[in-house]
């Protein structure tokens, strides 16, 4: 069975390469694909939406993440059925819970309390490598997801607020979500809210950031508009972003994860 593998660990050290050896180690052979390990330090909206947009492309496996700023705390580590079969590791902090949902839902929940499945020695603050990943392995080599641990009710799951946008005809109050690595700023905007604030492609709208206010059009890709100039499209996942061709939006308006931004019609 495959396992997917998602963090906020980066490429600079060896913490990805270590959690790799001990998958190995546990279940020799097994397939790891890399899903991003650059989520932001302790983004754990973030992670959660990257493993999101990510697993519709999945094939059914073990899907292995941590983003996990309360490591060490009594914070739960968990393990989830989905009711597609796919298999969920991680902190239960939200970060698993919006993929599994959006993939159908959640079957079963269990907590990762069976220490015969984690590595000897734990550490306190790296878990990935001494209970995650551990615990994936033996899932990903066909143990029953009972046998982490309880069983525990799924209601009962920390589950992140997805702000949703405000709207009204010729308006969009939204909300940055996260930023790419080319800058282009992801909202908690979806096409049905450009429909309903009566936004189309081609028109040219307004945008409001801390106060400041910037020309942009809606439109299908980059090339659509001049080099330069800002645009507000519809980006693979189904996300609306905004972006600025052959630039960085992310740059250029000192956006970040949290900030306020107003899509207007003009």
């Amino acid at each position: 069975m495959v396992i997917t593998f998602l963090t906020d660990f980066g490429l600079e050290d060896e913490f990805v390469g270590v959690c790799h050896g001990v998958i190995e180690r546990i279940a020799p052979g097994t397939r790891v694909i890399d899903i991003n390990h650059g989520i932001q330090p302790q983004a754990v909206l973030q992670g959660a939406l990257s493993l999101a947009n990510a697993l519709p492309y999945m094939p059914v496996g073990v899907h292995l993440a941590v983003v996990d700023p309360e490591v060490g705390s009594d914070r739960r580590a968990v393990a989830l059925r989905g009711v597609d079969d796919r298999l969920y590791v991680g902190p239960d902090n939200g970060l698993l819970v919006v993929a599994a949902e959006r993939l159908g839902g959640i079957a079963a929940a269990h907590e990762l309390a069976n220490r015969e499945l984690w590595l000897d020695n734990v550490s306190w603050t790296f878990h990935a490598r001494d209970i995650f990943s551990p615990v994936a392995a033996h899932l990903a080599a066909g143990r029953p997801l009972e046998d982490v641990g309880p069983a525990v009710d799924p209601s009962t799951l920390v589950r992140i607020d997805l702000p949703e946008p405000a709207v009204r005809e010729g308006l969009i109050v939204a909300r940055c979500l996260s930023v790419d690595r080319f800058g282009n700023v992801e909202l908690n905007v979806r096409r049905r809210h450009l429909e309903l604030a009566a936004i189309e492609l081609g028109a040219q709208v307004e945008i409001e950031l801390a106060r400041e206010r910037y020309y942009a059009v809606a439109a299908a890709t980059f090339s659509d508009v001049r080099d330069g100039e800002v645009v507000v499209f519809e980006d693979s996942y189904g996300s609306v972003a905004i972006a600025i061709s052959r630039g960085s939006a992310a740059e250029t308006f000192v956006i970040v994860p949290g900030d306020r931004v107003a899509v207007r019609a003009l």
